[in-house]
């Protein structure tokens, strides 16, 4: 089949044509500039998303609370 050649048709294939770089482009690139900040960045959102458990500063001080009234009733006794 024989097509006219019309002005537009080429303004639309090269439109699509920097379209398609232009996203091949984002997929390519990378916001981290090293590994160690990829691998904080993971670590901080599995830490963030609560998969290593809960922080345990709070039960050591009560325990560090509990071990020093101990201490302070055992020397008030003496």
């Amino acid at each position: 089949m024989w097509q006219p050649w019309t002005p537009s048709r080429p303004r639309a294939d090269m439109l699509a044509l920097q379209v398609s770089a232009e996203r091949a482009g984002c997929a390519l690139a990378c916001p981290f500039s090293s590994s160690d900040e990829f691998e904080a960045a993971i670590i901080r959102g599995k830490l963030d998303a609560g998969v290593y458990g809960p922080k345990r500063r709070r039960r050591y001080a009560v325990y560090a609370a509990t071990a020093v009234s101990v201490l302070a009733v055992l020397v008030w006794m003496i």
